[in-house]
């Protein structure tokens, strides 16, 4: 009786068994995903997009609403403090070598030591520093990191927490 159980079992678990299960768990994940980013986005900003005009700390003029008219717009919040952030912030900073990427930097001090912290780092991206929280406010942003996707001024995607770059690419391929 064992021995048919084990053969069984063995029989279920070949490759076909493990890929289903690989399958059913990534779906599974998936669904989780989802429902968490519509729960956490329920206070963030929806449909039109804030205005959103500054001086990045790299000393460039930045006009979210235009910027977003020719091509979709990454906008990723964050902060030099967070710890998912130090996994999120490399894959940004690869695609803001063939999108258009704007983050905004939360609490992280004066507008110099951010750009001493991008630096450090390695980063490109063109980040506005939002020392008071002030920008993260008016975008309802409880939550580090949070990305949206902007196109034409509209707000097309809300994530926030860990994001995979295939997750950001098929956020930005979807605007």
């Amino acid at each position: 009786m064992t021995k048919q159980i084990s053969d069984l079992v063995e029989k279920h678990k070949g490759w076909r068994g493990w890929l289903k299960e690989a399958l059913v768990l990534v779906l599974l994940l998936t669904l989780i995903s989802w429902a968490v980013d519509f729960w956490r986005s329920g206070s963030m900003a929806s449909g039109q997009a804030p205005a959103l005009t500054a001086v990045s700390v790299q000393g460039e003029q930045i006009d979210l609403g235009a910027m977003s008219q020719d091509k979709p717009v990454l906008l990723y919040f964050w902060a030099t403090w967070c710890p998912v952030c130090s996994y999120v912030s490399p894959s940004v900073d690869f695609f803001s070598d063939d999108y258009q990427v704007l983050t905004v930097a939360l609490t992280s001090g004066e507008a110099e030591r951010v750009n001493k912290y991008q630096q450090a780092k390695e980063y490109d991206f063109s980040t506005i520093n939002d020392p008071k929280g002030q920008i993260s406010q008016a975008w309802g942003i409880s939550v580090t990191p949070t990305i949206f996707i902007i196109d034409k001024g509209e707000i097309k995607s809300v994530t926030s927490g860990f994001t995979s770059p295939m997750g950001m690419w098929m956020r930005l391929k979807l605007a």
